[in-house]
């Protein structure tokens, strides 16, 4: 019985929200200040830019999913 909501189900297109989830676990990758970026270390820019990426990916996700 559907009770009115759209989708439901997994579709592969999911996965994309694991990237920025799984990139961002590894802080060994990205604690250190070299390079840097108009004056930010690399961490502080490494960070922000994940967060134009995953909201990049959860658009990406939302609109191959809409049905």
């Amino acid at each position: 019985m559907r009770d009115g909501r759209k989708g439901g189900g997994f579709s592969p297109w999911h996965l994309l929200l694991l990237l920025p989830f799984i990139v961002t676990l590894w802080p060994p990758f990205y604690n250190m200040t070299e390079p840097t970026f108009i004056g930010l270390p690399f961490f502080y820019w490494y960070q922000l830019l994940w967060v134009l990426i995953s909201a990049a990916c959860t658009w990406v996700v939302h609109i191959m999913t809409d049905e």
